[in-house]
């Protein structure tokens, strides 16, 4: 009798244990059910957020060769929609909002093609101020998707 007794309470809390650890993985996937992969953005607008140094005693040599060199290349580009650009004063940081008409477009472009821009805007803010190398330190690049 006293061993029925045992088993039926070792059986008991092996049921709860059983119980619990369903309920614990059935609760820890459910964020991962509802999230969206990157990927399921690819055919929707994303922002490319570009953030870098700018002292405020050549922000506008900067702002002068964004406009000769970036504005024209991307105004090119296939699927660009604008882009917007921010100094901030006391953290003397630039942020660069560029909207895309998707990502898939965005990132069709080759990296050789972006890197020849990046070296003739460097050349130029080079030659504006008369120094050996590029001034604005690059601190962040990331992409943001519209929120549903």
């Amino acid at each position: 009798m006293r061993f029925n007794l045992n088993l039926k309470k070792k059986f008991q809390k092996f049921c709860l244990l059983l119980i619990c650890l369903v309920v614990l993985i059935y609760q820890s996937d459910i964020p991962n059910l509802k999230a969206f992969t990157m990927d399921n953005y690819q055919s929707e607008m994303v922002i490319e957020e570009l953030r870098l140094k700018v002292p405020a005693e050549v922000k506008a040599v900067w702002l002068n060769a964004e406009k000769e060199i970036w504005e024209p290349w991307l105004s090119s580009q296939d699927g660009f929609l604008g882009r917007q650009l921010f100094w901030d004063k006391e953290k003397e940081e630039a942020l660069i909002l560029v909207n895309w008409k998707n990502k898939k477009l965005w990132k069709s472009i080759p990296m050789s093609e972006v890197n020849v821009v990046q070296q003739k805007f460097e050349d130029n803010v080079k030659a504006a101020l008369n120094v050996g190398e590029n001034p604005f330190e690059f601190i962040y690049e990331g992409e943001l998707n519209k929120q549903r």
